[in-house]
């Protein structure tokens, strides 16, 4: 069983174990909100080797009787701190209870809190820490600040005048609420812009498209909220902007790890109001 916070993290995961896969033998089932109960019940009975899917839709299977996690040998929790951050730990630990003591438990996380180490250590027996990371952003993301001054444009201005530019690329801009992402993306599309945004308030076949949009490159500007920070994996962004200032150092660590993806460089802007 592997469960993500967000259901586009689901699907990536999905996707990519198919790539895996392959010619393979090995037949998984996406468990998600927003999507059909039926399909998924459906193939639960036809009892898959994987099951991918976010705590919410796990969590209701569980109870309907569909779902039994009796034979599964292990579970994977990917990006458990934003787990914790969206208040899943609850549904979290009921879904563990569920499972053999006898089992593998796998945690991924780009940042690990004290609170997060607490909870794997009570999750597994003499727990395994490895770590891939050296340092906490890569040095191909150049990071700069950009000053505003209310004196002399507005902070749309500003950033319109910075998407002119012709090394922004593919862009992924960062706000802090679903409303103001929304009204940022409008007034970008008024300014001509190829321009897509994705929230949590968007249907699931929305947000889909907003990040199929991206990554074939029909929209070059996508704006969205920290619902695209984690794990999404999507190609040759070449900037970062955070319209809005993060809530937290980890936030700011996520957003700007959208570019500078496979050894390519990247640049991180953050907008400050003097």
């Amino acid at each position: 069983m592997i469960i993500s916070p967000t259901r586009e993290l689901a699907l990536q995961t999905r996707d990519e174990l198919r790539k895996f896969s392959g010619n393979m033998p090995i037949f998984s089932t996406l468990c998600i909100g927003q999507s059909s109960m039926q399909i998924q019940i459906s193939q639960l009975r036809h009892n898959p080797h994987v099951v991918v899917g976010t705590p919410g839709r796990l969590k209701d299977l569980i109870n309907r009787g569909i779902l039994k996690l009796g034979m599964f040998k292990m579970i994977i929790l990917d990006e458990t701190d934003q787990m914790l951050d969206m208040g899943f730990i609850h549904d979290i630990k009921e879904i563990i209870s569920y499972l053999p003591a006898d089992r593998q438990s796998l945690f991924f996380s780009a940042t690990v809190s004290p609170v997060i180490s607490s909870l794997i250590s009570s999750f597994v027996k003499n727990p395994v820490t490895i770590s891939v990371k050296t340092q906490e952003t890569l040095s191909n993301i150049k990071q700069d600040l950009v000053r505003l001054d209310k004196k002399i444009g507005s902070k749309m201005e500003k950033l319109s005048s910075l998407l002119k530019q012709e090394e922004f690329k593919k862009v992924l801009v960062f706000g802090r609420t679903k409303h103001g992402v929304e009204r940022v993306a409008r007034d970008l599309f008024q300014k001509g812009f190829k321009v897509t945004s994705i929230h949590g308030d968007k249907a699931q076949f929305q947000r889909q498209q907003a990040i199929r949009m991206f990554k074939e490159d029909v929209v070059s500007i996508m704006v969205a909220t920290d619902v695209a920070a984690r794990g999404l994996d999507i190609a040759n962004v070449t900037h970062v902007i955070n319209y809005d200032i993060p809530q937290t150092y980890e936030d700011y660590i996520h957003r700007i790890g959208r570019t500078g993806r496979a050894n390519l460089s990247g640049t991180a802007l953050t907008f400050v109001e003097e």
